[in-house]
Formats: structure tokens, C-alpha cells, sequence
């Protein structure tokens, strides 16, 4: 069964408005296609296995937190389930969408493009064909329209607009209400909000100024229009769909300044106040703003990353803080008041502030620039990740936050790995250092540097940690260090090309060094460092990589080919052509085409599966390869990106975007004037920074298996990509037999043949059973059960026993059940030691997690009782010393049970 997508890590905002879901605990943040859901009372995030087509720019979330609309840059949308987490419905506005808001009531949504606003019955409510039905159209403004907002009983909504104005519409036709423009800003309207249950509006522009305005009438004072002849409107509509090509709602123009006569005895607006936020004179626009009605809270943040907090409607300043260098692109507000959320696109950053205790609820970066290079931990807790950026960030797979970011390298990280203890990190960069970094103190321990400033291109520590290996990109030589001294022992020349990879070998103390000039050396660390053997290849070399049991070398090269070696006798063991299993995209300015371009690509990155018997590839291109490396054959192509926002992704060029001056993309839009054209300096990868507009290249640059096997990860433009087994929901049965079915298991379970039961169970293999059936497995049984258990079904059951720790809170009745079956049959499983270690290393990853939460609880329990025991003595209420030693022996071994 193929890993499925299962989550994005490395990215956490790129465009687009933030939502908090109904209950405030949660945030939906876009993340260029996909979107993602924080949960900040569990601190776990989610990323929804689902993508448009281009990047996200906004997002509608229904009051009751059920459906969620998704529109992309083109204006496609996707109707989405947050609760199956599936898409419902696609739907294509035809141009861009500035806005989309559901009306509070949930029966309504209004999507605003290009100078219109439009109405949209909302869907779910009932059963229908097509879940977007169009009830009005309004016209007023004269330029795009940029922000909604919903009175509380969604009667009226307000339309904000680049023309400088305002518009208050109605939801349905109200007789006393019409339809005009409010004025008083000299800037671009960045955000309108009604106060809490009235007419009354607040409008804030980008030159930093709010207008509070006030209506003569209140949300009860408005009446509904006096029904028409609905025989004339019904023959009128007929007439209409019968002139046009589908059926259009209703239509509704809006004055922008109506005469006297029409404005007797309606609703009337009248500007009561305006308010600057820049009275000191450090003026810079205004970005983005929300509000909260019910505590009157205005939040506005600034182009410089400063955001200021108001009171409303006396415009009190409560207090402004800076929380970023970059433009504050998004603002949202929980419901309580609470959780304020920022996003700054230029950063990625994510940031939610609890505004009363002035601290941080979550505070999130990515990676500025791409990122280059990852390393899974041993127990495939965490990942490693080096960007362009010269930061290495650690992160937790199980949470999917980074929770330490190191800071001290002056320039791109090549390369970055874990040693075999998992506590400590080491980075290889351009700037000619390559550090160690402790996970316990999060500090920058030892720093390694050769005698001649050398770029270092790559990396390798052996399996015990003590010996670091860096090659380098400009002398052509690798460099020894010790990780205990810190001491150069040596300089390995013989090279006569960049070095392009080092790996060490995970069994033996053999290193291999691949490199451009068509060579891959063994050198033998415990004989003086002396070249051991030297594999000649036809073309460049890449990337190599050892198998998990040391016996096999995978080198990929500049033709595309994976060459398998026997090392010990240096003997070719096997090829696998990949060229055209890496189907190279066409990029926009590219003059041939992406057949021809795929002649000179490669594979740029390897990696073997946890059992060896697969390796992964992936290069310039968006798809990862995984073959089976006795067989030779392609397995699966994984496409990691469907986001037409990058480059290199469409195989053949839109002859629309063809015109006779050439491509559509030499233009840039928003340049305006004489400035438009945008050439690629020649080798730019990202894009010219030069312009306003460029689109990244999608690539993998790393892919690496999970050590426990049972996931893979990506680095690619987008983020850190992540593939897991999820066969929790898939039917996969194991040599079923025709009387193997839940209802005999049962009986079986209750006549108490418990290894029968388990075995009928695994051979069934449905987790909520097997689950069933060892937990009625009485644990005096446990030992009898473990011993008659065959062979074949231990190490199903250990398996079993490592996914079922994560979840399950029969914490000692599970660790009974490991420890009984490794006393067991631990010299049996031994002999099948490199089979078995990623299940090993996934029971691992469990216990230890497990370990660290209870052995803090009870520290700090341990840490309750002594300071209990001190204020009572004080206070005069003594305590034999020996129940005191006996409490603290008894709490010391519960703390080491885990051990």
C-alpha cells in the first residue's frame, strides 16, 4: 500500500486571511495551495489532504465551522468539509476573487471580483445540484472592491472599495434603505465593520485613518419592500434566461450620489468622528485590520510591522507592539477576544498573541528562502531541516511545529544530520563551517573549520558519532574532524572534481566520497585514511548512499542513471535508467521543449527505504520515484505539487499564453510603465528578486526515509512534504481463511483460547479489533500467551503494539505485553535484527515519548510533595523522617518504571 500525503511542515503562512474556526481554539491559515488547521489548546497542526490549483489568496469559513470556500489566484474555488476534510464541490468565478464572507447566519455568502459584489445562497442547507446559486448582483463601486462586512442579524452587508468609498447593501429589498457611497478617505478602503448589533459603521483606509459613522436607524427600523405582482416578475425572469446563456440573479445598482428627494425619509449615514493612527509623524500604510464587536477590540496592523490595539468607538489606544520587520498581510481576531492571529507573507511568519498577559500563543517561521537539505532523528521523532537562509530549524513529527531554530551560520546550509544518540545536530554551510548543536541546552557546542576558508557542499557522521566528514565544493578535499576535540585529524585529497556527497557506511567504518570528476572513493577510516577503492563512473557523480545493512552503494549521476554497487569486491550489481521517470516540467521562458530539457536532468537525491529493498528519488522535476531495487522497476511516482503558482510545472506551454512578441510571462503585470519586462538573469533559480513578480522552480532537493519505516519525507519549494502508511481505514488482510470472521473471534475470545483469538485477529488485520482483543487478554495471561505465540505474529504484534501507544492511555498494560514478548523471544527476534529495526525503532519512538511525559509529571509531583512536606514543617506539623524517605523511594521508583 503507497504512503499518503500527510502532512506539510516548513511553511506556515504564505498569502491570503487567516480564520479562526467556531469554538476560537483553532486556526485555518493558507498555505500557498493547501491549507492548514492549528490547534492551539492540543498544539498540534493539521494539513488538509487537499490542494487547488493555484495558490490560495482567500478563505470563507461558515459560521457553524462545517464548509470552508477556498478560492485560488484565478478565481477557482473549492467548497470544502472540515469535518471529512474532502472537497464537495469546484466551482470557477472566472476572474480573481478579493474576498469571500459567509453571513452570520450561515444562509448567505457574498464574493467580491473586480468592481461587483455578488450574492450566493449558501450551500449545505439543502440538497441541490449545484451547491453555488447566485441570488443578487450589486454595482455602486467604481474601482475593486476589497473587504466585506455582515451586520450581526444579516440583513445589510458593507462593500469596501480602492476608489476611496463605502457601500452599505441590503441582503434582501428594504423600502427605507438605498444604496450610496460614504466617503471621507483619501486612500484605498482596507477594512469596513459594523458595531455589534446596529448600522452603525467604522471604515478604515491605508493612509491610516478610521471614520466612525452613524446611522439614524436602527437593524428593527428597517422595512421590507412591499411584495409585486410575482405573475409580471416570474414572466419577466422566463424572458430573461431565455435572452441569456445561464440564469443570473437579480440585479441591484447602487447610487453614488442620490438626489434629495430620493434620500427623504430612508436611512441616512453621518460621519461623527475620524480618527489618524500616525500622530507622530511615522507614517507608513496601514495593511490590514479586524474587529471584534463584542468587547469593541480594533486590532490594525502596519507595512512595517508594527500593529496598534484600540478600543472603539472613544479610539483609546491600548497598546502597540512590534512583532515583525516585515508587512503584517493578515489580522484575526478569536471569538472570544482573546487570541489575536498575524500572518506576514513576506516572512512566512505565524504569530498568535494573547493581548491581556502580552505573550505568545504560537509563534511560527519557515524557512525564508527554499530549504536544502533534511535528516530524520533515530527514533523518528523529529526532523532536522537546513534552508538558503543559513538557519537549521528542528521539528516535531508528531505536532508538526518547529520548536528550536539555530541561527549562527552566515550563509546557506548545505547539508545537515543527526548522530546516532539523536541529541545532537550538525549543520554544513557555505560560509566554511560545519556545527554541532546539543538538543538538551539548544546551544552551538562545537564549531568545525578547515586551515583555507573551503565552501563545504556536504556532510557525513559515522554510526558512532565520533568522526565528521565534510567535503568541499571549491579545494576538491574532504575534512576529518573528531566530535570529542573538536580537532582536525585529516585532509582526504585525491579528488579532482567538486565534492558532491559523502555517506558513511552504517556497519563498517567506510566513508564514500562522490564527486564531479566521474569518481566515487572508499576510504577506510581505521587505516590511516587511506583510499580503499575507487569506482569509476560515466558521468558526474551526484549523490551516493549506503543501504541500512551496509552491504549495497546506490550512486546517481549526471545521465540519470541509479548504478547499484557490491563495494567489498567493487562489482556493478545493477542500473536503473530514471531520466524519463523523472518528467521534467517546462518552465515559461524555456525555448525548448520539456522532452529536450529532460535530456540533461538528473537525480539529485537518494535514499534507501528503512528495509533496503526500495530506494527513493528525486531531482528537478515534481515528481519522487520509488523503485524497487532487486526488481529495478519504477513502484510508484509520487507527485508532490499540483500548484501551477511555480515554475516547471505544466509538461507543455499554453499556446493562449503565446502572442506574437512571445511568451505571456515576459510581461510583468505589476510594473507598470516602461518597467514590465522581466528576464532571468542566466542560473537564477528563484526568480529574479529584482522584480515584482517571479515564480519559483519546483524541485526536491531531499527526500529521506523515516528510520521506524513507516513514512518518508520531501524537501521541496513548497515546504517539508511528508508521506506516511495510513492503513488504519484500508482492508488488508493477512493469509484469511473462510472461518475467520469478527463474530468467531468473539466466541472464541469467550470460551478464553486468547493466542487463537490474537492470531484470527492479525490474520483478519483490523486495527479496532486486534485492539479489542488484547485488551480482554487478562494481564496474568499475558506471560502464557506471549510464549505460545508463533514466530510469525510477534513481530505483527510489536508493530502493532508501537501505533498503539501513540493513542492508547493503558500505559502499563501495553509496556507488560512489549516486555513479555522481547524476554520472550528476544533471541529470535535478534537473528532477524536488521528486518525488524524500523519496527524496533517505532516501538522506540513510543516508549520514549511516553517516558519524557511521565517521568516530568513525576518530577514534578516529586518537586509538590517536598514543598508540602517543608510548609508543614514550618508550620509546626511534623513527620517521621522514615514515612518521608519511604514516600520519596516510593515516588522514585514509579518515575523509573519506564526505564
Amino acid at each position: 500500500l503507497p504512503p499518503q500525503f500527510s502532512g506539510l511542515l516548513g511553511t506556515v503562512y504564505r498569502r491570503g486571511n487567516l480564520s479562526f474556526t467556531r469554538d476560537g481554539n483553532s486556526l485555518l491559515s493558507p498555505v500557498g495551495n493547501r491549507i492548514s488547521l492549528f490547534d492551539l489548546r492540543n498544539n498540534k497542526c493539521e494539513t488538509l489532504p487537499l490542494a487547488t490549483r493555484l495558490n490560495i489568496v482567500c478563505v470563507g469559513l461558515s459560521p457553524d465551522g462545517s464548509l470552508a470556500i477556498l478560492i485560488d489566484e484565478e478565481g477557482a474555488a473549492l467548497l470544502v468539509s472540515l469535518i471529512g476534510k474532502c472537497v464537495i464541490h469546484q466551482f470557477y468565478f472566472h476572474k480573481p476573487v478579493h474576498s469571500v464572507s459567509f453571513s452570520p447566519d450561515g444562509k448567505k455568502f457574498v464574493v467580491t471580483k473586480d468592481n461587483l459584489a455578488y450574492l450566493y445562497h449558501a450551500p449545505g442547507k439543502k440538497r441541490e445540484f449545484n451547491a453555488f446559486v447566485l441570488d443578487k448582483t450589486y454595482y455602486g463601486p467604481y474601482d475593486e472592491t476589497t473587504c466585506i462586512d455582515w451586520t450581526d442579524d444579516s440583513k445589510c452587508f458593507a462593500v469596501g472599495s480602492k476608489d476611496m468609498s463605502t457601500w452599505v447593501f441590503g441582503a434582501e429589498r428594504w423600502e427605507n434603505l438605498i444604496y450610496y457611497s460614504l466617503g471621507g478617505h483619501k486612500d484605498v478602503i482596507v477594512a469596513c465593520f459594523f458595531e455589534e448589533n446596529s448600522l452603525d459603521l467604522y471604515t478604515i483606509s491605508q493612509d491610516a485613518a478610521l471614520c466612525v459613522w452613524q446611522c439614524d436607524t436602527e437593524l428593527d427600523g428597517l422595512k421590507p419592500m412591499p411584495p409585486k405582482d410575482a405573475a409580471k416578475e416570474k414572466k419577466a425572469a422566463e424572458d430573461d434566461e431565455e435572452l441569456l446563456e445561464e440564469p443570473k440573479g437579480e440585479e441591484i445598482h447602487g447610487k453614488a450620489e442620490p438626489s434629495e428627494q430620493e434620500t427623504r425619509n430612508k436611512v441616512k449615514y453621518s460621519r461623527v468622528a475620524k480618527y489618524f493612527f500616525n500622530k507622530e509623524g511615522d507614517f507608513n500604510n496601514l495593511t490590514a485590520a479586524a474587529y471584534h464587536k463584542k468587547t469593541h477590540l480594533l486590532v490594525t496592523g502596519f507595512a512595517s510591522g508594527i500593529f496598534h490595539l484600540h478600543e472603539l468607538p472613544d479610539f483609546n489606544l491600548i497598546h502597540s507592539l512590534s512583532i515583525s520587520d516585515q508587512r503584517i498581510a493578515s489580522i484575526s481576531i478569536n471569538c472570544t477576544g482573546d487570541w489575536i492571529a498575524f500572518g506576514c507573507s513576506g516572512l512566512g511568519q505565524l504569530l498568535v498573541w494573547e493581548w491581556q498577559s502580552e505573550s505568545y500563543v504560537l509563534k511560527q517561521q519557515g524557512h525564508f528562502n527554499s530549504m536544502v537539505s533534511l535528516a530524520y532523528s533515530p527514533d523518528g521523532q523529529y526532523i532536522v531541516t537546513g534552508g538558503e537562509d543559513g538557519k537549521v530549524k528542528v521539528w516535531n513529527t508528531s505536532s508538526s511545529f518547529c520548536f528550536v531554530t539555530f541561527t549562527e551560520h552566515n550563509s546557506g546550509v548545505t547539508a545537515v544530520t543527526f548522530t546516532s544518540t539523536g541529541y545532537v545536530v550538525l549543520s554544513a554551510s557555505l560560509d566554511g563551517t560545519v556545527r554541532a548543536f546539543d538538543l538538551h541546552r539548544y546551544r552551538n557546542f562545537r564549531t568545525f573549520t578547515s586551515p583555507r576558508p573551503s565552501q563545504f557542499s556536504c556532510l557525513a557522521v559515522d554510526s558512532s558519532g565520533e568522526i565528521v566528514a565534510a567535503g568541499s565544493q571549491d579545494s576538491f578535499e574532504i575534512f576529518i574532524w573528531s566530535m570529542q576535540s573538536g580537532r582536525l585529524l585529516d585532509v582526504l585529497a585525491g579528488h579532482e572534481g567538486p565534492i558532491s556527497s559523502l555517506s558513511f557506511n552504517p556497519m563498517k567504518c567506510v566513508l564514500a566520497s562522490a564527486s564531479w570528476d566521474k569518481t566515487v572513493k572508499l576510504w577506510d577510516m581505521l587505516d590511516s585514511w587511506r583510499t580503499k577503492e575507487t569506482l569509476i563512473m560515466n558521468s558526474d557523480v551526484l549523490v551516493v548512499a549506503f543501504r541500512p545493512d551496509g552491504k549495497e552503494l546506490a550512486v546517481a549521476a549526471l545521465n540519470g542513471q541509479i548504478t547499484f554497487w557490491d563495494h567489498e569486491n567493487a562489482v556493478q550489481t545493477g542500473s536503473i535508467e530514471g531520466r524519463h521517470d523523472l518528467q521534467m516540467g517546462r518552465k515559461e521562458l524555456d525555448k525548448i521543449t520539456a522532452k529536450q530539457a529532460a535530456k540533461g536532468k538528473s537525480f539529485t537525491t537518494l535514499c534507501y527505504s528503512a528495509d533496503g529493498e526500495s530506494i527513493l528519488a528525486g531531482g528537478l522535476s515534481k515528481f519522487v520515484c520509488i523503485y524497487n531495487v532487486k526488481e529495478q522497476i519504477l513502484m510508484k511516482k509520487f507527485e508532490i505539487s499540483c500548484n501551477y503558482s511555480l515554475d516547471a510545472m505544466e509538461e507543455y506551454l499554453d499556446r493562449r499564453k503565446m502572442t506574437e512578441f512571445g511568451s505571456m510571462a515576459l510581461i510583468d503585470e505589476g510594473g507598470g510603465g516602461d518597467e514590465g519586462v522581466a528576464i532571468p538573469l542566466p542560473g537564477v533559480k528563484r526568480g529574479d528578486m529584482s522584480y515584482r513578480h517571479f515564480k519559483p522552480e519546483i524541485r526536491v532537493t531531499c527526500v529521506r526515509f523515516c528510520p521506524t519505516g513507516r513514512s518518508w519525507a520531501a524537501t521541496t519549494t513548497e515546504g517539508l512534504l511528508l508521506y506516511s502508511l495510513d492503513s488504519g481505514l484500508i482492508f488488508d488482510p493477512f493469509d484469511l481463511d473462510i472461518d475467520v470472521t469478527p463474530s468467531n473471534i468473539h466466541k472464541t475470545l469467550s470460551q478464553k483460547e486468547y493466542t487463537t483469538a490474537i492470531v484470527m485477529a492479525f490474520k483478519l488485520n483490523e486495527k479496532k479489533l486486534i485492539q479489542e482483543v488484547i485488551e480482554a487478554v487478562p494481564s496474568s495471561e499475558v506471560d502464557v500467551v506471549c510464549s505460545s505465540l508463533p514466530d510469525l505474529y510477534v513481530e505483527k504484534l510489536l508493530e502493532f503494539l508501537a501505533s498503539a501507544f501513540e493513542t492508547s492511555c493503558h500505559l502499563e498494560f501495553y509496556l507488560i505485553w512489549t516486555n513479555k514478548l522481547l524476554m520472550l523471544h528476544g533471541q529470535k527476534l535478534k537473528t532477524r535484527s536488521v528486518k525488524l529495526l524500523p519496527v524496533i525503532q517505532f516501538l522506540q519512538k513510543s516508549i520514549q515519548r511516553h517516558f519524557e511525559d511521565v517521568s516530568k509529571l513525576c518530577e514534578w509531583n516529586i518537586y509538590n510533595i517536598k514543598y508540602a512536606l517543608a510548609i508543614s514543617q514550618q508550620r509546626g506539623m511534623k513527620r517521621p523522617a522514615e514515612e518521608t524517605a519511604g514516600d520519596e523511594e516510593e515516588l522514585d521508583s514509579d518515575s523509573d518504571y519506564l526505564m
